[in-house]
């Protein structure tokens, strides 16, 4: 396993980042089994948010650290503040109320990296940055920064940090692999692959700003489950949702290439698609991956630690 860093968040943070939302109040015994695998094959840093699963993620994830005894070797990552039907829910009161949710859940007074869900920029960043950084100073979070925040509104607040001498964002965490959405999967989202998204990853690459990056699997659409023979088979919300975000003609060639390039090196699709995320090297990438077996994170730890070439990612791309 790698590691990387996050100003203010003093622990070393594990380049796979384990996802969640798998978690269930009723399958501790599983949870558990499965956590005590991916802590034993090297990460240290675990994503969660107050929205998943209604809290029961959060809960389990808390109960795991307290009853291994491992707060001090790993790194929390949180998020909240995100919308619902009703509203747009990124204002200070919204962020403090899901802030101590999640403390209370996973039974922890320090969540080392809190990460706003959704944006609303129509609102002033002003509020947010000072909300964040009154959390800070009380030693409820460490570093925090944006999920699915356009860099132009994360420079708006880090300069706004500046001006008044205050902890600015520390990280970002948009969506980012090989396949190049058409359609935002769930609102306001915000991805940085592809051509279109260029500008923005020189600015996170300028920024040397740490990226916690989504769905690098595409949802799914990179595991080789969906072939352009097979679309019409497909049938529930996150089945469709793939079809209709990611399966172009466009993508498609993306995986015959990432195929031939993984027959080349031993790999799979999903582990040549981990590996392209993790092999740009002026961008400081973490992966958050949502694995279901110890095997399965085994075999991404092995996928880390491949590092593609510029050819071999322009082939991918296609260039």
């Amino acid at each position: 396993m790698e590691y990387g860093h996050v100003p203010g968040v003093a622990k070393p943070i594990s380049r796979l980042v384990q996802g969640t939302v798998m978690l269930r109040e009723d399958l501790i015994d599983e949870n558990f089994a499965l956590l005590d695998a991916i802590f034993e094959a090297g990460c240290t840093t675990y994503d969660t948010a107050h929205g998943y699963g209604g809290g029961q993620c959060e809960r389990v994830l808390g109960r795991w650290i307290k009853e291994r005894k491992i707060r001090n070797d790993v790194v929390i990552l949180s998020k909240g503040a995100h919308h619902n039907r009703d509203r747009q829910r990124v204002t200070p009161y919204d962020i403090s109320a899901d802030l101590h949710d999640s403390l209370a859940r996973m039974g922890v007074d320090f969540i080392d990296l809190y990460l706003l869900h959704r944006d609303d920029p129509s609102v002033p960043v002003g509020p947010i940055v000072e909300i964040l950084n009154e959390h800070h100073r009380a030693g409820k979070i460490g570093a925090f920064g944006g999920s699915n925040w356009s860099p132009a509104r994360i420079a708006e607040a880090n300069a706004y940090a500046a001006e008044h001498d205050l902890i600015p964002f520390a990280a970002s965490s948009p969506n980012f692999s090989m396949a190049v959405q058409v359609d935002e999967p769930w609102p306001n989202c915000l991805t940085i692959s592809g051509p279109q998204a260029a500008d923005d990853r020189a600015w996170y690459a300028e920024q040397k700003m740490p990226l916690f990056v989504w769905s690098s699997l595409a949802g799914g659409f990179l595991t080789g489950r969906f072939r352009r023979d097979n679309l019409a088979q497909f049938a529930g919300t996150g089945d469709e949702m793939i079809v209709r975000c990611y399966c172009t003609e466009e993508n498609f060639g993306r995986v015959d290439r990432a195929e031939t390039l993984g027959r080349e090196k031993g790999l799979t699709l999903p582990q040549v698609a981990l590996a392209y995320v993790l092999s740009h090297p002026d961008l400081d990438v973490f992966a958050l991956v949502g694995c279901r077996t110890g095997d399965e994170f085994s075999e991404n730890v092995y996928a880390s630690q491949v590092n593609l070439s510029a050819e071999e990612l322009a082939f991918i791309d296609g260039g």
